[in-house]
């Protein structure tokens, strides 16, 4: 599930600094302003990388998710981004979920199978 969702959050990374240099054209935002914000944004997505198989790690990047989609209400095309994201998330929780409990089966058949070295 690390791999997947730490792929998605890369992808978000990117996403989002380019999300800002389309908001520093607005002449409502100030330059200090977007990138305050698109440089926490894309610092969680590093941070949450690491913490992701932490308790709450997933939950924080709904949260994540969340706001990506809300940042549409400033860059009108993130409202798209941000569901694509979102629908990448869940894949990546739900099918990264998938394979460790196939892993940890095929562990557990291996190990099983194994003969007693004693």
């Amino acid at each position: 599930m690390r791999t997947l969702c730490a792929s998605t959050l890369i992808g978000e990374f990117f996403v989002i600094g380019f999300a800002g240099l389309v908001a520093m054209k607005d002449p409502d935002l100030s330059t200090t302003t977007v990138w305050t914000v698109s440089g926490i944004a894309m610092f969680l997505c590093l941070l949450l990388c690491g913490t992701v198989t932490r308790p709450g790690g997933v939950l924080f990047g709904w949260v994540l998710q969340i706001a990506l989609i809300a940042s549409g209400f400033v860059i009108p095309a993130m409202f798209f981004m941000g569901a694509i994201f979102a629908a990448l998330w869940w894949a990546s929780v739900h099918y990264g979920r998938k394979v460790e409990e196939a892993k940890a089966r095929f562990a557990a058949q291996a190990d099983s199978s194994t003969p007693d070295a004693a």
